[in-house]
């Protein structure tokens, strides 16, 4: 995505926001760019008319889990749907010089890694990427590289927490349910404690 400061909008517009359900958004995936007309909530894409000059229709991206990005990528409102739509079309991780902050935090809650690289790094991968039509990043998020084709490794950052989340898939959800087990220990000793709290009224 060659461009700078690309919002939540263009990632999935506005009429596709009404569903609350994190899957289904792929296919409307940078909408407004990737078809000539106008999508609509639970229209079947197929047939629909691509834009030739759009990225990701081209074959050679075709299939791609890096999206490589410039600065400000996700800024504008705060939509979890932009993290659902990326990560249900296929994209497992972003790369740019630099994040809107809120999105930057909720692709860390939907299993999207977000990497910041700096601006000249990024410029010099879409370079080598135009330049190489099987170009191919391999991102290592255990040891916290991004690895290019000839080899080269490039450090990023990632706190510690959301590392691991990442790795062992867990969301909000995930990680609640981790203590079901003290969770339901403590329950049961409110009951046992206050027991006219859990009574059933008649």
């Amino acid at each position: 995505m060659d461009r700078a400061n690309v919002d939540t909008d263009l990632i999935i517009p506005k009429q596709f926001l009404k569903s609350i359900k994190r899957s289904g958004f792929g296919p409307n995936l940078f909408d407004e760019i990737r078809y000539l007309d106008e999508g609509q909530p639970g229209q079947d894409c197929a047939d629909r008319p691509i834009n030739e000059e759009f990225p990701l229709n081209f074959p050679r991206y075709k299939g791609a889990s890096i999206l490589l990005a410039r600065e400000n990528f996700g800024c504008g409102s705060s939509r979890e749907h932009a993290p659902w739509a990326l990560e249900d079309y296929g994209f497992r991780c972003v790369i740019a010089s630099s994040f809107a902050d809120i999105f930057y935090n909720n692709c860390f809650k939907n299993g999207v890694l977000p990497i910041a690289l700096e601006e000249s790094v990024v410029a010099r991968l879409f370079d080598e990427m135009y330049a190489s039509e099987g170009y191919e990043l391999t991102v290592d998020l255990q040891r916290q590289r991004v690895i290019t084709p000839s080899g080269e490794e490039l450090s990023f950052e990632v706190d510690e927490f959301r590392r691991h989340c990442l790795l062992e898939g867990l969301d909000d959800i995930g990680l609640t349910l981790q203590s079901a087990e003290a969770i339901r220990s403590y329950e049961q000793g409110w009951r046992e404690q206050s027991p006219w709290l859990f009574d059933v009224i008649k």
